[in-house]
Parts: structure tokens; C-alpha cells; sequence
């Protein structure tokens, strides 16, 4: 089947910015196998085959990040930035049209990361926060306390953050990110939009089952190639999760949107299912339609 033209929404994308070793360089201290500390280029790299490459220096990599998104029907992209990321935050400024920014939290930094996410928002637009709890340094669980005055500040702002869950590809610890810590946050701040990264597995039936508990929680599809996105995530997106499931990649780093777009068309969703997949939860779950 071909996909439908609806102008994909892809709320995990990224600006290439100096090699994936050094995207990853934050995770450093918690990596302790030798293999990911000296042999792996970034540190899941055993999960995925094909990682895209690292680009020439002489490539503008918005530039080659706008035609990848043309190639594939990608309308926008959801790009992290953070103080002293020009690429990114010179790139998605000099084209609102294709970008939207988000933030990634620090609850260890306390209230100056809160105003941090603040000035985010009001000074470079970013229209949602990120969080990543098993690469903080120590890691923060889902539900800890340090992170309370961010979930109060992303409803105030009237954001929506997005929280890897499940167990995390590099091999550090899985406990801070287990999907049964979602149940408190949502339960404390009923007006907070939530919206789970990177699969929830091995609890992906308990996400679908706090989804259908829970009306301000979501699930995007980042950091899985397509032909392994959970069954029990395709089966409510077909019946009462329509409009909870947003598409979500991992390019450049870690999945080709040419494998990612081949894929895409076997998962198995309804006819009716697939605009508000690419493009219309995200949207509304953003606020840019």
C-alpha cells in the first residue's frame, strides 16, 4: 500500500550535528562493559544494522536534513535544541515553516533548569520538553520528585514532554524508566500531557492499558523501525487508541528513513487510522495545527 499524502509529522528527528559518538558522550559515565565504552560507535549500536552515516564536512546539514524530509513527505520535524546547539537552533529558526523545537529537561539542575525550559519556550519557541531518565547522571526515575516542578512548568507553559520508557537500548540501568512509574505522574498532574519515546517494552500492553486510564497519555513510535513496533500497539491504535499513537523516527540516529518509510506500510493499521498517525494526534498533541 502506498502511504497516504497527509504531510508527516515526525516528532523525533534531529539536525546533524558532529559525529554519534559525540551525541552520545552524556552517557559516558554510566557505561561500564567494555564494549560500549571502546568498541561501539554510539552506544546501541548493537540494536540496529544500517545506522546512517555520519555526514561529509563540507554538507549543510540543514540543508541535507530539508531534503530528506522532502524525499519522504516529512511537512515537520521535531528537533531538540539546547543552549550552545547553533546548528539547531540557527537551523529550525530560519525555517518555522518545516521545524518545531523541543527541550530537554535537567532535573538535577532544580529551578535553573526549570528556567531554563522557560526561556526554551519563550525565547526559541519550543513547543514540548523531553526527558531521558536513565541518561541522567545519576539517573532520575519517571516519578521522582526533582522532576515534579518540570511536569507543574510544562502545564503551565501548555506543553506537552515527551519520556523514554521501557528498557533503554544503551546498557545502563532500566528501573528508573519501568511504565508503572507513569501512573503516579498522570495521577498528580491530571492536566499534563504525556507522551512516551522509545517503545515500553517489555510493558507495552501496561502502557496501553494506562492509555486507556489516563486521557492525557500518549505513545510515539521513536527509536523502533517500523517492522517491530509492538503488536499491542498496533492492535488499540486499530481500535481505541486511534488518536493516542504518533509516528515518531530516530533519523539520523539510528534509523534511515528509507528503511523506516519501507516498513512503514506493512504495520498493519487501518485505512482510517493512518492521517491521525502521521500527522494528526501529533499535531493536536502539539498544538501546530
Amino acid at each position: 500500500m502506498a502511504l497516504p499524502d497527509v504531510g508527516v509529522i515526525d516528532t523525533m528527528i534531529n539536525i546533524p550535528h558532529g559525529s554519534k559518538k559525540d551525541w552520545y558522550k552524556f552517557l559516558e559515565p554510566q557505561l561500564k562493559d567494555s564494549e560500549s565504552k571502546d568498541d561501539f560507535e554510539f552506544p546501541v549500536e548493537y540494536m540496529f544494522k544500517g545506522v546512517p552515516d555520519d555526514l561529509p564536512e563540507d554538507t549543510d546539514p540543514v540543508e541535507f536534513i530539508l531534503g530528506e524530509m522532502d524525499r519522504f513527505g516529512i511537512d515537520i520535524g521535531m528537533v531538540g535544541i539546547a543552549a550552545g546547539r547553533d546548528v539547531s537552533i540557527d537551523g529550525t529558526a530560519a525555517h518555522p515553516d518545516r521545524f518545531v523545537t523541543s527541550f530537554e529537561i535537567d532535573p538535577h539542575a532544580g529551578m535553573e533548569g526549570v528556567r531554563d525550559l522557560e526561556w526554551a519556550v519563550k525565547e526559541h519557541g519550543a513547543i514540548a520538553a523531553t526527558f531521558f531518565p536513565a541518561g541522567k547522571n545519576p539517573q532520575v526515575p519517571i516519578n521522582d520528585k526533582k522532576v515534579y516542578p518540570f511536569y507543574a512548568k510544562c502545564v503551565e507553559l501548555d506543553i506537552p514532554i515527551f519520556v523514554c520508557a521501557g528498557i533503554p537500548g544503551p546498557r545502563v540501568g532500566a528501573a528508573c524508566q519501568h511504565v508503572m512509574l507513569i501512573d503516579e505522574v498522570c495521577w498528580d498532574f491530571p492536566e499534563l500531557t504525556f507522551v512516551t519515546r522509545h517503545g515500553c517494552e517489555p510493558w507495552e500492553d501496561l502502557a496501553v492499558k494506562l492509555m486507556l486510564k489516563w486521557p492525557n497519555l500518549y505513545y510515539s513510535t521513536s527509536a523502533f523501525a517500523p517492522k517491530y513496533y509492538p503488536q499491542a500497539i498496533i492492535d488499540y491504535a486499530n481500535t481505541r487508541g486511534a488518536d493516542k499513537i504518533i509516528y515518531a523516527g530516530y533519523f539520523p540516529m539510528g534509523l534511515s528513513l528509507e528503511r523506516i518509510f519501507a516498513e512503514l506500510p506493512h504495520i498493519g493499521l487501518k485505512d482510517e487510522v493512518w492521517p491521525k498517525f502521521l500527522r494528526h494526534n501529533a499535531a493536536r498533541v502539539l498544538g501546530i495545527d
